[in-house]
């Protein structure tokens, strides 16, 4: 053979094996016994951001300002050459110069020789920043789903116990609970889609279909933190299920006038100030005893803080909720 031919053999092999190594979309780069870069991939060049030329022959330490003279990435690729061992799935992470904190894992191992004698490493990053990151905030979704679920379970087992049974039949048992958890439901739904929501948009919908249409609303734009959307919920539909059962909704003619403001109180708290008076209805009368209803409406405020008062009289209810922003 001749030298011509041996060398476009040799160039042709070498060629072949780069390409093989340029396909691998890990960054890859291969060390002789004195760490120094023999030959590094594309992936390589590309992740780390770098000129092939500026770093083949050169310590591998001392590449970057030394990005890569980590202690314990060092070590590991110390160790790989006296001993001929191999390390796989090392992790390290570290606050590279240009790229800033990722986290590899990385292989290190001998390159296969006939003799067996390759003083030569190669060393396989697998860049695993985002994967871990992903499967962090899916850890956290499926946490915050299953604490979600965990207290609204919580609140259907409180409403279902606290639901009266007592001169009910079981339709109207049926009927009270559906109607709690409905707007339960709803109300988490609301509270879900954004940070804050429109309290004129969160009363009818408590209201619901017992008589939204039926309720005059007058009052500027307040937004409610999405934290008190549950209870401000469950507050007004309990005060429009005892309309429609004993108030202004239970007649053709009856209405519902909702006023409100934003008031200031001391050390500058604000206050969500709703006044719900029944008009054209029948004649409001205090019941001889406090039912669900009445301890859900004044329980409830009383629970985000602010308070709930209810007057009985011949027009009808009227109710003063104070509730803080």
């Amino acid at each position: 053979m001749m030298l011509e031919d041996l060398y476009r053999l040799l160039r042709s092999g070498h060629v072949q094996a780069q390409g093989v190594v340029d396909t691998i979309t890990q960054p890859i780069v291969v060390l002789d016994q004195n760490f120094c870069v023999t030959t590094a991939n594309n992936a390589f060049i590309r992740t780390f951001k770098i000129e092939r030329d500026d770093i083949l022959g050169r310590p591998f330490f001392d590449l970057g300002h030394g990005q890569w003279n980590i202690p314990e990435l060092r070590q590991l690729i110390g160790n790989v050459i006296p001993k001929a061992a191999a390390v796989i799935g090392f992790e390290v992470k570290h606050d590279f110069a240009v790229i800033g904190q990722r986290t590899f894992l990385v292989d290190a191992r001998r390159l296969v020789h006939p003799d067996d004698n390759s003083t030569n490493v190669l060393v396989l990053f697998d860049d695993v920043t985002d994967r871990q990151r992903n499967e962090a905030e899916m850890g956290f979704i499926i946490a915050e789903m299953r604490h979600r679920m965990k207290n609204l379970f919580a609140i259907v087992r409180a409403i279902a116990r606290q639901t009266e049974t007592k001169d009910r039949t079981a339709v109207e048992y049926r009927d009270a609970l559906l109607g709690r958890l409905e707007v339960t439901l709803r109300s988490q739904e609301i509270a879900d889609t954004s940070s804050s929501v429109d309290f004129e948009h969160l009363l009818k919908q408590a209201v619901g279909e017992l008589g939204s249409d039926r309720v005059e609303c007058d009052g500027p734009k307040i937004q409610l933190q999405s934290s008190r959307v549950l209870s401000t919920g469950m507050l007004f539909h309990e005060l429009a299920t005892n309309s429609v059962k004993y108030g202004a909704l239970s007649v053709p003619d009856g209405r519902i006038h909702a006023r409100w403001s934003e008031e200031h109180g001391p050390k500058g708290k604000s206050f969500l100030v709703c006044h719900w008076r029944e008009l054209d209805g029948p004649q409001a009368s205090e019941p001889g005893r406090s039912g669900y209803g009445t301890q859900l409406i004044k329980g409830t405020a009383a629970h985000l803080g602010g308070s709930a008062e209810l007057n009985y009289g011949p027009q009808g209810l009227t109710a003063s909720i104070r509730i803080p922003l």
